[in-house]
Protein backbone atom coordinates (compact mmCIF):
# COMPACT_ATOMS: atom_id res chain seq x y z
CA UNK A 1 0.00 0.00 0.00
CA UNK A 2 1.12 3.86 -0.88
CA UNK A 3 1.65 6.31 1.98
CA UNK A 4 1.46 9.99 1.31
CA UNK A 5 2.14 12.58 3.95
CA UNK A 6 2.04 15.85 4.09
CA UNK A 7 3.37 18.15 6.75
CA UNK A 8 3.35 21.13 8.44
CA UNK A 9 3.85 23.01 12.02
CA UNK A 10 1.11 25.30 13.73
CA UNK A 11 1.44 28.26 15.64
CA UNK A 12 2.61 26.09 18.85
CA UNK A 13 5.38 24.26 16.75
CA UNK A 14 3.56 21.21 16.76
CA UNK A 15 3.97 19.21 13.27
CA UNK A 16 0.46 18.25 11.92
CA UNK A 17 1.06 15.45 9.29
CA UNK A 18 -1.54 13.65 7.24
CA UNK A 19 -0.98 10.40 5.86
CA UNK A 20 -3.07 8.94 3.42
CA UNK A 21 -3.85 5.60 2.86
CA UNK A 22 -6.61 3.69 1.32
CA UNK A 23 -8.93 7.10 1.86
CA UNK A 24 -7.75 6.89 5.50
CA UNK A 25 -6.12 10.48 7.24
CA UNK A 26 -5.04 10.08 10.57
CA UNK A 27 -3.21 12.95 11.77
CA UNK A 28 0.67 11.76 13.28
CA UNK A 29 4.10 12.77 13.52
CA UNK A 30 7.09 11.69 16.15
CA UNK A 31 8.43 15.77 15.75
CA UNK A 32 8.15 18.52 17.46
CA UNK A 33 8.58 21.58 14.74
CA UNK A 34 10.15 24.89 16.18
CA UNK A 35 10.69 28.47 14.37
CA UNK A 36 14.28 30.16 14.98
CA UNK A 37 12.58 32.27 17.81
CA UNK A 38 11.05 29.28 19.35
CA UNK A 39 14.11 27.37 19.27
CA UNK A 40 16.33 29.99 20.72
CA UNK A 41 14.45 30.41 23.71
CA UNK A 42 15.73 26.84 24.27
CA UNK A 43 19.02 28.18 24.71
CA UNK A 44 18.09 29.35 28.27
CA UNK A 45 21.49 30.74 29.93
CA UNK A 46 23.66 28.80 28.20
CA UNK A 47 26.83 31.17 27.59
CA UNK A 48 28.36 31.82 24.17
CA UNK A 49 31.92 30.33 23.83
CA UNK A 50 32.64 31.09 20.58
CA UNK A 51 35.08 34.31 19.33
CA UNK A 52 33.54 36.07 16.28
CA UNK A 53 37.24 34.99 14.65
CA UNK A 54 36.21 31.30 15.73
CA UNK A 55 32.75 31.53 14.13
CA UNK A 56 34.77 32.70 10.69
CA UNK A 57 37.33 29.53 10.56
CA UNK A 58 34.69 27.27 11.23
CA UNK A 59 32.30 28.51 8.71
CA UNK A 60 32.10 26.47 5.37
CA UNK A 61 32.92 27.71 1.68
CA UNK A 62 29.09 28.88 1.25
CA UNK A 63 27.46 28.72 4.20
CA UNK A 64 29.30 31.37 6.28
CA UNK A 65 28.45 31.33 9.77
CA UNK A 66 27.15 34.85 11.82
CA UNK A 67 27.27 34.79 15.47
CA UNK A 68 23.10 35.26 15.68
CA UNK A 69 22.91 31.65 14.12
CA UNK A 70 25.30 30.22 16.79
CA UNK A 71 23.26 31.37 19.50
CA UNK A 72 20.01 31.17 18.01
CA UNK A 73 20.85 27.85 16.24
CA UNK A 74 23.77 25.93 18.04
CA UNK A 75 23.75 27.36 21.67
CA UNK A 76 20.38 25.85 22.32
CA UNK A 77 21.25 22.63 20.11
CA UNK A 78 24.84 21.90 21.92
CA UNK A 79 22.55 22.49 25.83
CA UNK A 80 20.42 19.50 24.65
CA UNK A 81 23.54 17.57 23.74
CA UNK A 82 24.76 18.11 26.96
CA UNK A 83 21.91 16.79 28.42
CA UNK A 84 22.06 13.84 26.32
CA UNK A 85 25.30 12.97 27.42
CA UNK A 86 25.19 13.54 31.27
CA UNK A 87 22.28 10.86 31.03
CA UNK A 88 23.96 8.43 29.31
CA UNK A 89 26.62 8.85 31.34
CA UNK A 90 24.61 8.54 34.30
CA UNK A 91 22.78 5.68 32.41
CA UNK A 92 25.82 3.66 31.62
CA UNK A 93 27.05 4.18 35.86
CA UNK A 94 23.81 2.35 36.84
CA UNK A 95 24.00 -0.25 34.51
CA UNK A 96 27.99 -0.63 35.56
CA UNK A 97 26.32 -0.99 39.36
CA UNK A 98 23.98 -3.15 38.70
CA UNK A 99 26.41 -5.37 36.85
CA UNK A 100 29.00 -5.19 39.86
CA UNK A 101 31.85 -3.80 37.12
CA UNK A 102 33.98 -0.77 36.89
CA UNK A 103 33.49 0.03 32.81
CA UNK A 104 35.79 2.73 31.52
CA UNK A 105 33.55 5.36 29.96
CA UNK A 106 31.07 5.00 26.82
CA UNK A 107 31.73 7.44 24.16
CA UNK A 108 28.95 9.48 22.97
CA UNK A 109 28.58 9.05 19.55
CA UNK A 110 26.73 11.58 17.19
CA UNK A 111 26.25 11.78 13.79
CA UNK A 112 25.24 14.15 11.54
CA UNK A 113 23.74 12.88 7.75
CA UNK A 114 22.72 14.73 4.77
CA UNK A 115 23.58 15.78 1.35
CA UNK A 116 26.25 16.46 -0.37
CA UNK A 117 26.83 20.47 -0.13
CA UNK A 118 23.91 21.14 2.14
CA UNK A 119 26.45 21.86 5.34
CA UNK A 120 27.11 19.04 7.19
CA UNK A 121 30.97 19.40 7.94
CA UNK A 122 30.05 23.26 9.03
CA UNK A 123 27.62 21.65 11.54
CA UNK A 124 29.48 18.83 12.46
CA UNK A 125 32.96 21.74 13.20
CA UNK A 126 30.31 24.58 15.20
CA UNK A 127 29.17 21.37 17.18
CA UNK A 128 32.34 19.87 18.02
CA UNK A 129 33.68 23.51 18.95
CA UNK A 130 30.85 24.05 21.55
CA UNK A 131 30.78 20.63 23.09
CA UNK A 132 33.89 20.84 24.09
CA UNK A 133 33.56 24.10 26.06
CA UNK A 134 31.27 22.23 28.26
CA UNK A 135 33.18 21.21 31.39
CA UNK A 136 31.64 17.25 31.58
CA UNK A 137 32.53 15.93 28.35
CA UNK A 138 36.19 18.32 27.31
CA UNK A 139 37.31 15.58 24.35
CA UNK A 140 35.37 16.11 21.51
CA UNK A 141 36.37 14.55 18.39
CA UNK A 142 35.06 14.52 14.92
CA UNK A 143 36.01 11.99 11.93
CA UNK A 144 34.10 11.82 8.51
CA UNK A 145 32.85 8.72 7.05
CA UNK A 146 35.05 10.14 3.53
CA UNK A 147 37.60 8.30 5.10
CA UNK A 148 35.91 4.94 4.88
CA UNK A 149 35.14 5.08 1.39
CA UNK A 150 37.17 2.70 -0.57
CA UNK A 151 40.65 3.95 -2.35
CA UNK A 152 39.62 5.32 -6.27
CA UNK A 153 41.47 2.54 -7.80
CA UNK A 154 38.94 -0.02 -6.26
CA UNK A 155 35.95 1.95 -6.83
CA UNK A 156 37.58 2.05 -10.41
CA UNK A 157 37.82 -1.87 -10.38
CA UNK A 158 34.50 -2.51 -9.02
CA UNK A 159 32.53 0.11 -11.70
CA UNK A 160 31.81 2.63 -8.78
CA UNK A 161 33.57 6.09 -9.71
CA UNK A 162 30.32 7.01 -10.81
CA UNK A 163 28.41 5.62 -7.44
CA UNK A 164 31.01 7.42 -5.35
CA UNK A 165 29.22 8.50 -2.15
CA UNK A 166 26.81 5.90 -2.19
CA UNK A 167 26.52 2.71 0.26
CA UNK A 168 28.10 0.57 -2.04
CA UNK A 169 30.94 2.64 -2.37
CA UNK A 170 32.02 2.72 1.66
CA UNK A 171 34.42 -0.48 3.26
CA UNK A 172 30.83 -0.64 5.71
CA UNK A 173 32.97 -3.29 7.48
CA UNK A 174 35.63 -1.11 8.46
CA UNK A 175 33.63 1.92 9.78
CA UNK A 176 31.38 -0.71 11.57
CA UNK A 177 34.65 -1.87 13.31
CA UNK A 178 35.95 1.51 14.04
CA UNK A 179 32.71 2.14 15.77
CA UNK A 180 32.55 -0.80 17.77
CA UNK A 181 36.41 -0.12 19.03
CA UNK A 182 34.92 3.60 20.06
CA UNK A 183 32.22 2.26 22.34
CA UNK A 184 34.25 -0.43 23.56
CA UNK A 185 36.70 2.18 24.92
CA UNK A 186 39.79 0.96 23.06
CA UNK A 187 42.39 3.24 23.94
CA UNK A 188 43.48 4.46 20.82
CA UNK A 189 41.26 4.13 17.47
CA UNK A 190 43.03 4.74 14.11
CA UNK A 191 40.31 5.94 11.14
CA UNK A 192 41.81 6.44 7.36
CA UNK A 193 42.06 9.97 5.79
CA UNK A 194 40.31 11.25 2.54
CA UNK A 195 41.23 14.26 0.85
CA UNK A 196 38.94 16.16 -1.19
CA UNK A 197 41.53 18.09 -2.95
CA UNK A 198 43.06 14.49 -4.49
CA UNK A 199 39.23 13.02 -4.48
CA UNK A 200 40.74 10.27 -2.97
CA UNK A 201 41.93 8.01 0.40
CA UNK A 202 45.85 9.76 1.41
CA UNK A 203 47.70 6.33 1.32
CA UNK A 204 49.37 5.34 5.25
CA UNK A 205 47.89 8.85 6.44
CA UNK A 206 45.49 7.98 9.47
CA UNK A 207 43.41 9.98 12.52
CA UNK A 208 44.05 9.04 16.14
CA UNK A 209 40.80 8.72 17.88
CA UNK A 210 41.94 8.67 21.92
CA UNK A 211 38.59 7.67 24.43
CA UNK A 212 36.98 10.44 23.20
CA UNK A 213 33.78 12.06 25.66
CA UNK A 214 31.72 12.58 22.34
CA UNK A 215 32.48 11.78 18.90
CA UNK A 216 30.79 13.52 16.09
CA UNK A 217 30.38 11.38 13.22
CA UNK A 218 29.84 13.15 9.72
CA UNK A 219 28.52 12.14 6.63
CA UNK A 220 26.41 11.16 3.87
CA UNK A 221 24.63 7.58 4.88
CA UNK A 222 25.44 7.58 8.88
CA UNK A 223 21.33 6.84 9.47
CA UNK A 224 21.13 4.55 6.76
CA UNK A 225 18.94 1.32 8.39
CA UNK A 226 21.01 -2.62 8.95
CA UNK A 227 20.20 -4.57 6.01
CA UNK A 228 21.85 -6.57 4.15
CA UNK A 229 21.86 -7.79 0.83
CA UNK A 230 19.45 -11.42 2.01
CA UNK A 231 17.39 -8.95 3.32
CA UNK A 232 18.23 -9.68 7.15
CA UNK A 233 19.11 -7.22 9.68
CA UNK A 234 22.76 -6.66 10.55
CA UNK A 235 24.80 -4.24 12.20
CA UNK A 236 25.58 -0.75 10.44
CA UNK A 237 26.29 2.45 11.17
CA UNK A 238 22.88 3.91 13.09
CA UNK A 239 23.32 1.32 14.97
CA UNK A 240 26.43 3.24 17.30
CA UNK A 241 24.65 6.58 17.23
CA UNK A 242 23.28 8.15 20.37
CA UNK A 243 22.08 11.24 18.88
CA UNK A 244 21.63 11.82 15.39
CA UNK A 245 20.88 15.07 13.49
CA UNK A 246 20.02 15.45 9.57
CA UNK A 247 20.76 19.06 7.91
CA UNK A 248 17.65 19.70 5.20
CA UNK A 249 17.11 21.20 2.50
CA UNK A 250 15.34 21.46 -0.87
CA UNK A 251 16.97 20.02 -3.10
CA UNK A 252 16.71 22.36 -5.81
CA UNK A 253 18.28 24.94 -3.64
CA UNK A 254 21.03 22.42 -2.41
CA UNK A 255 21.68 22.43 -6.64
CA UNK A 256 22.10 25.82 -6.59
CA UNK A 257 24.69 25.55 -3.65
CA UNK A 258 26.66 22.61 -5.11
CA UNK A 259 27.21 24.44 -8.48
CA UNK A 260 28.08 27.57 -6.20
CA UNK A 261 30.69 25.92 -4.47
CA UNK A 262 32.08 24.08 -7.77
CA UNK A 263 32.50 27.13 -9.34
CA UNK A 264 34.16 29.07 -6.03
CA UNK A 265 36.67 25.83 -6.44
CA UNK A 266 37.37 26.08 -9.75
CA UNK A 267 38.54 29.27 -9.30
CA UNK A 268 40.55 28.44 -5.96
CA UNK A 269 41.58 25.24 -4.82
CA UNK A 270 40.82 23.77 -8.76
CA UNK A 271 43.74 25.83 -10.25
CA UNK A 272 46.00 23.15 -8.32
CA UNK A 273 47.60 21.09 -11.04
CA UNK A 274 47.87 18.83 -8.21
CA UNK A 275 44.22 18.97 -7.87
CA UNK A 276 41.81 15.80 -8.93
CA UNK A 277 39.97 18.37 -10.43
CA UNK A 278 42.36 20.69 -12.49
CA UNK A 279 40.85 19.25 -15.42
CA UNK A 280 37.53 21.03 -15.19
CA UNK A 281 39.81 24.93 -14.78
CA UNK A 282 40.09 25.09 -18.19
CA UNK A 283 36.19 24.84 -19.27
CA UNK A 284 34.48 28.21 -20.09
CA UNK A 285 32.30 29.26 -17.77
CA UNK A 286 28.86 28.02 -19.30
CA UNK A 287 30.86 24.44 -19.65
CA UNK A 288 32.00 24.46 -16.16
CA UNK A 289 28.24 25.36 -14.81
CA UNK A 290 26.37 22.68 -17.23
CA UNK A 291 29.16 19.90 -16.45
CA UNK A 292 28.63 20.93 -12.25
CA UNK A 293 24.90 20.52 -13.00
CA UNK A 294 25.61 16.88 -14.61
CA UNK A 295 27.92 15.96 -11.22
CA UNK A 296 24.51 16.76 -9.44
CA UNK A 297 21.66 15.42 -11.34
CA UNK A 298 23.58 12.12 -12.34
CA UNK A 299 25.20 11.18 -9.13
CA UNK A 300 24.86 13.35 -6.14
CA UNK A 301 20.78 14.13 -6.71
CA UNK A 302 20.29 10.49 -7.47
CA UNK A 303 21.97 9.31 -4.23
CA UNK A 304 20.14 11.91 -2.30
CA UNK A 305 16.60 10.91 -3.35
CA UNK A 306 17.42 6.83 -3.38
CA UNK A 307 19.54 6.60 -0.18
CA UNK A 308 19.73 9.87 1.87
CA UNK A 309 16.50 11.55 1.91
CA UNK A 310 14.33 8.27 2.73
CA UNK A 311 16.77 8.47 5.92
CA UNK A 312 15.74 11.88 7.22
CA UNK A 313 12.37 10.77 9.31
CA UNK A 314 15.36 8.39 11.62
CA UNK A 315 17.31 11.12 12.38
CA UNK A 316 16.61 12.22 16.40
CA UNK A 317 16.80 15.94 15.14
CA UNK A 318 16.08 17.56 11.94
CA UNK A 319 17.23 21.29 10.81
CA UNK A 320 15.74 22.41 7.69
CA UNK A 321 17.59 25.44 5.84
CA UNK A 322 16.28 28.03 4.19
CA UNK A 323 17.69 30.24 0.99
CA UNK A 324 20.81 32.09 2.71
CA UNK A 325 22.07 28.65 4.67
CA UNK A 326 20.21 29.08 7.36
CA UNK A 327 18.17 27.16 9.74
CA UNK A 328 14.58 28.09 9.13
CA UNK A 329 12.90 25.41 11.14
CA UNK A 330 13.80 22.63 13.63
CA UNK A 331 12.39 19.36 14.39
CA UNK A 332 12.61 17.40 17.25
CA UNK A 333 11.68 13.89 17.48
CA UNK A 334 9.42 13.19 20.65
CA UNK A 335 10.88 10.69 22.93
Amino acid sequence: MKLVCDAESDEGGKLEATCVEDGAQPNFSPYRVFTRAQWAKLRADTPMTLQSQEIEVLSGILDELSVEEVETIYLPLSRLLNLYVAAAQKLHAVSSTFLGRADCKVPFIIGVAGSVAVGKSTTARVLKALLARWPDHPRVDLVTTDGFLYPNRDLEARGLMNRKGFPESFDTGRLITFLADVKSGKAEIEAPVYSHFFYDIIPGQTATVERPDILIVEGLNVLQPATSKRGDAGPFVSDFIDFSIFIDADPGLIETWYVERFMRLRSTAFRDPASFFHRYVTLTHDNAVARALELWRTINLKNLIENILPTRARARLILHKGSDHSVRRVALRNL
